[in-house]
């Protein structure tokens, strides 16, 4: 096989491929919590899937699950086509080289008595990327200046650093292991909003340079849109929509993303005041006791007798475009 024609086979393989995924928590007295509920969703090489939704809706363990930080139920997750639950233990450790994360809170995710270079050289010294000390101080220098700090911040603890400093320290050591694929959850809603626009433009820098492929957390839609090839709406362990990022807001087609996408704030006062806010009803039934057939059926005003009996499978409804609702069956 020529050069070509393996990097032609290998463009065929989809960075991420997740595959009926389940994910279920034991609730006590026989119960079971199914926070990720037969979820499947593709991700390319260099594209960024964002996943949205409201809090509790399965959104981050589903992405611990995919790259193996929880164990499934059933499912599979293909990652470069190997699986990611049946690892060997040095084939886990190859992995986790390929992938990383950056956590949600910046405070909890670093010790904030740890230096920040001891912090960013961990992963380099554990995988063995620096040739010596003097190779391995001059990665660190750089990853400091990439992530827009200055290297005299790498002999100062880390709690001496406000939010938005600390997350950029934590990209700084994902990065050192020079990953494939980043898994973002909800890197900046515990960031001040004057902080979050430039973690967003940071990461989206750092994905056209390096060529990186992301999952990206999120519940803020306007903020998920700058950043995300695609996007994918959860709502209580079932993927409801899933399609391009532009699509998505121009044309949604779920009466859940639409009611999502209506609270999205707008900076035009006559459009915001035009706009017809969708208010919904009642509130997210338990997931240890989810509704019979589709997820949404008791809080939807579109709601027909057979949403209350089957559950909608996710269907192409136009190009790119998949959404889970007995409106397009």
């Amino acid at each position: 096989m020529t050069d070509e024609l393996r990097e032609r086979k290998y463009a065929q393989i989809p960075e991420l491929e997740v595959r009926n995924l389940c994910k279920y928590f034991p609730a006590g007295k026989g119960r079971v919590l199914k926070a990720v509920d037969d979820v499947s969703f593709v991700i390319r090489k260099g594209q960024t899937l964002g996943i949205v939704g409201e809090s509790g809706c399965g959104k981050t363990t589903c992405g611990k699950t995919c790259i193996g930080m929880l164990m499934k139920n059933s499912g599979e997750v293909l990652f470069q086509g190997q699986d990611v639950h049946g690892m060997s233990k040095k084939e886990r450790f190859a992995f986790t080289s390929k992938v990383q994360m950056i956590f949600q809170d910046p405070y909890a995710s670093l010790d904030p008595h740890q230096k920040v270079y001891n912090i960013i050289a961990e992963g380099i010294k554990v995988h063995k990327l620096a040739k010596d000390r003097k190779d391995e101080e001059g990665q660190v220098m750089r990853l400091l200046e990439m992530v827009g700090l200055n290297t005299e911040h790498a002999n100062r603890n880390v709690h001496e650093f406000s939010g938005g400093q600390r997350q950029r320290i934590g990209i700084a050591r994902a990065l050192s292991v020079n990953p494939e694929f980043l898994f973002c959850d909800e890197p900046i809603s515990a960031l001040d909003v004057s902080i979050q626009a430039q973690i967003i433009n940071l990461l989206a820098e750092l994905k056209a340079e390096r060529n990186l492929t992301m999952l990206f957390i999120a519940h803020d839609l306007s903020m998920v849109k700058h950043i995300s090839d695609n996007i994918g709406v959860m709502y209580l362990g079932n993927m409801v929509e899933m399609s391009p990022s532009v699509e998505l807001y121009a044309k949604p087609y779920h009466p859940y993303t639409e009611a999502l996408l209506s609270a999205v704030p707008i900076a035009d006062p006559d459009a915001s005041e035009k706009r017809k806010r969708i208010l919904l009803r009642g509130d997210v039934p338990s997931p240890v006791n989810p509704p019979e057939g589709c997820r949404f059926c008791e809080r939807c005003t579109k709601c027909m007798e057979v949403c209350r009996t089957k559950r909608p499978p996710l269907k192409e409804v136009s190009a790119g475009h998949f959404v889970a609702c007995h409106l397009y069956s």
